[in-house]
């Protein structure tokens, strides 16, 4: 994020990419970092050929960095930033070149002025919060379940969603067991999410707009939405996830066995090879209605091996800043109206509107 954030305020004050610019030298060393991987970006056009000639290091990106002003951080800029960080969330593949550059210890050295810079602004206060009393429920109108009234499809119960998913899990893991290769650096692919099958939500942000709006690992570039007020009953017990050992801790207690189904995934994005673990939902819906992960523990920990033991660890895969997971059926849908949404995509970054009723 912190590197997308120092992309964003130099194109502010400079919208004109050019040679010398930070802009530049960041998409140069990736370029080059991530040369030969499958998938890596290509150069083409004019000047393309001087441009696979020329090889900037971590240092020459560092200084570039250093000499980028930082603008006072806006809420809508901050929040753009954190969108587009979150879209572009892989968890099933290695790391690209930017993944590797920010890596280096000139860059991270020179990024720690950018999140000082960030957590100075009063409007990155909310990021440690926890879960906040007014949720809402986002339906994306391409989606499978998706309704015109933005209320659930399925008609199942939230129990009954989670002992389906811990069947599915159960049996997926012996089907992977069976079935695929104990490498984890075979090529094989799977469901590299960690998230429960229920509802979810998030808060309001500073300008009534839904966060689960602007916050989509991987979207499929979705333009429509419909959201709706999630009732909370009062006192109702959320897990807070503000960090690894928060997670970790969760897997510790409620554990179940993911390895074979996750192994080639999680060791392609992390590099760690061992057990996995995730949480057990079921179990922990026995405890608590929700599980809430902050936006720093997302920052700090989601995609990253998360030791649980010696020999066990998770990832935070799938989730989003702010969303919280509901684990029982007391929490549900308002009764007032839905409230629809469009995307704009005219901007530097996309942004949403919401439709008049009529």
């Amino acid at each position: 994020m912190l590197l997308a954030y120092a992309r964003d305020a130099e194109q502010t004050l400079q919208p004109e990419s050019c040679s010398d610019s930070f802009d530049y030298a960041v998409s140069l060393a990736s370029y080059h970092l991530e040369s030969g991987q499958e998938g890596a970006r290509v150069l083409f056009g004019p000047g393309a050929e001087e441009a696979r000639r020329t090889v900037l290091t971590a240092d020459d990106v560092a200084h570039r960095l250093s000499q980028v002003p930082l603008p006072e951080v806006t809420a809508a800029a901050l929040r753009s930033t954190l969108a587009d960080t979150v879209d572009t969330a892989r968890y099933w593949q290695d790391p690209d070149g930017e993944d590797i550059l920010v890596a280096a210890e000139p860059v991270r050295r020179e990024l720690r002025r950018v999140a000082e810079h960030i957590a100075r602004s009063a409007h990155a206060q909310w990021w440690t919060t926890s879960v906040a009393a007014d949720q809402w429920s986002v339906g994306w109108s391409e989606s499978v379940g998706w309704s015109e009234d933005g209320k659930d499809s399925a008609g199942s119960t939230t129990a009954e969603l989670l002992r389906d998913y811990r069947d599915r899990t159960a049996a997926e893991e012996v089907r992977a067991e069976r079935d695929r290769p104990a490498d984890p650096s075979a090529n094989w692919s799977g469901w590299w999410w960690s998230t429960p099958p229920t509802r979810c939500s998030s808060r309001l942000l500073f300008d009534r707009t839904p966060a689960g709006l602007w916050f989509v690992e991987d979207s499929m570039g979705w333009e429509r939405a419909i959201t709706r007020r999630v009732n909370i009953p009062a006192g109702a017990r959320v897990y807070e996830v503000d960090g690894a050992q928060a997670w970790a801790e969760l897997c510790r207690q409620f554990p179940v066995e993911v390895t074979a189904q996750k192994r080639h995934d999680w060791y392609r994005t992390t590099g760690r090879s061992g057990r996995w673990v995730i949480p057990d939902w079921p179990r922990l819906a026995e405890r608590y209605e929700g599980v809430h992960l902050t936006v720093a523990g997302y920052l700090a920990a989601a995609g990253t091996a998360i030791v649980v033991d010696a020999d066990t660890a998770s990832v935070i895969a799938g989730w989003a800043p702010d969303h919280t997971y509901w684990l029982t059926d007391t929490v549900n849908l308002g009764s007032d109206d839905p409230r629809t949404w469009v995307c704009d995509t005219s901007g530097m970054h996309p942004s949403w509107i919401e439709e008049a009723h009529h």
